[in-house]
């Protein structure tokens, strides 16, 4: 008993996992989202070496979106029903396998199957891993949960080309490491069922350590008869809550992507330089700026958050505008950072309210929603600004993408100026 009282202490006496479980739980968040935008830094590298346009990167980066998506219609129901860690660890090995063709790659056709398996682990860290984080939380630190989640995601984001642009192809070695550490952390989680954690029992004793693990499997529940592999969604009453977080996210991880997939292209262009070093510390800093964003604004209400991510999203693009009309790099890094900001309040935003108003046993099927929702229009802008920007130019591709995004952002603000009142009632 001294041990397990001990840990209970160490949490405050009212969760039964000790509170480092919690931080450790977002682990392989991380671990997955620095391979996730890693190769950033290298594109310019291996455009100039195997030789492809603008136009191929972006569906190179598409590739990525597409192996995502496609995890997403089946990650968050699976993990829902069979539990959290037989999503992760396939995922895992699939990101270990990514980053062995990334270490290698000599060919167009080796990085689409690299960020397409890096897609499919991302689908299932945003749903399976969100969701796990919140599990080992218990329902009384939700809101923890939900804040080191979204700050595992963008950290590791940020992170990835940070550590590629200074060690290159060599970052896929480092990030082996950081993914076996990821598969060693899901096995040893301590996980709690949904049923477990929203109605412990006064007779057993709380699981508190890795050593006695509890079950995996969330609580099963009438919606679980439905269809494996469909579109995620919602439990009836929470569609407003998944609204007004698409509404905010969706334009933030957009922005975000276009700096990932064509800032390296714009920065080398303003700087005549090609080094990865620079690409990288301008996505590092901008998602540096997202997690910075979310401690900043952790205590404020949701739906201060959200309009506090519409805001910053919208007046990034317009900064984004203007950099690429001026040749302005410090333009170019302030819409990079308000971008990452965007993006970041966004993404609290959004899980939080989902954490407030979703059981856990579609928990992670709601995760992945927002996901679906944000990451849709996250691969299909930047696309279509790569394409235009070979036909027309850089600067009218990004200009015409800043603006679209600038008016979805500002429609996104006013989804949430007037989301439904059941969502007003939840942001306490």
């Amino acid at each position: 008993m001294g041990a397990v009282s001990g840990v209970r202490d160490a949490d405050g006496g009212a969760g039964g996992v000790a509170t480092r479980w919690v931080w450790t739980a977002a682990w392989p968040v991380t671990a997955v989202f620095v391979l996730s935008n890693a190769a950033t830094p290298l594109y310019v590298r291996w455009q100039r070496e195997i030789g492809f346009s603008k136009g191929t990167l972006t569906v190179i980066f598409a590739c990525y979106i597409v192996g995502l998506l496609g995890s997403l219609l089946v990650s968050g129901v699976v993990s829902d029903r069979v539990g959290r860690k037989p999503v992760l660890l396939p995922a895992l090995g699939l990101a270990l396998a990514a980053c062995a063709i990334f270490a290698s790659a000599s060919s167009v056709a080796a990085l689409l199957v690299a960020r397409l398996f890096s897609g499919i682990a991302v689908g299932a860290v945003v749903s399976a891993g969100m969701a796990a984080v919140t599990d080992v939380a218990g329902p009384e630190r939700r809101r923890l949960a939900a804040l080191l989640a979204s700050c595992a995601m963008v950290f590791g984001a940020g992170l990835g080309p940070l550590l590629a642009g200074v060690l290159g192809e060599g970052v896929f070695v480092l990030e082996a490491v950081l993914l076996v550490v990821a598969v060693l952390v899901v096995v040893r989680m301590p996980l709690r069922g949904a049923s477990a954690a929203s109605a412990p029992s006064a007779s057993a004793p709380s699981v508190s350590a890795p050593s006695v693990p509890a079950p995996s499997v969330p609580a099963r529940s009438a919606h679980a008869s439905g269809a494996w592999v469909r579109i995620p969604g919602v439990p009836r009453g929470s569609g407003g809550e998944l609204l007004m977080g698409i509404a905010v996210f969706a334009p933030g991880i957009t922005a975000t992507s276009f700096v990932l997939s064509l800032g390296p292209s714009l920065l080398s262009g303003l700087l005549d330089t090609t080094s990865p070093v620079v690409a990288g510390a301008m996505a590092f800093v901008m998602f540096l700026t997202a997690t910075g964003a979310q401690f900043a604004v952790q205590r404020l209400d949701r739906r201060t958050i959200l309009l506090a991510g519409a805001v910053s999203t919208t007046i990034g693009m317009g900064a984004l505008i203007a950099a690429v009309l001026a040749s302005s790099v410090p333009l170019l890094v302030a819409a990079a950072l308000l971008a990452g900001a965007g993006q970041g309040m966004g993404q609290l935003g959004g899980l939080s309210l989902l954490n407030s108003s979703v059981p856990p046993s579609r928990l992670a099927e709601a995760n992945a929603a927002l996901n679906v929702g944000g990451y849709v229009p996250a691969g299909v802008l930047p696309v279509t600004a790569g394409y235009l920007s070979d036909a027309a130019g850089l600067t009218a591709g990004a200009t015409v993408f800043g603006a679209v995004l600038m008016a979805l952002a500002l429609v996104g603000g006013l989804v949430v100026v007037a989301g439904p009142p059941s969502a007003r009632r939840k942001e306490a």
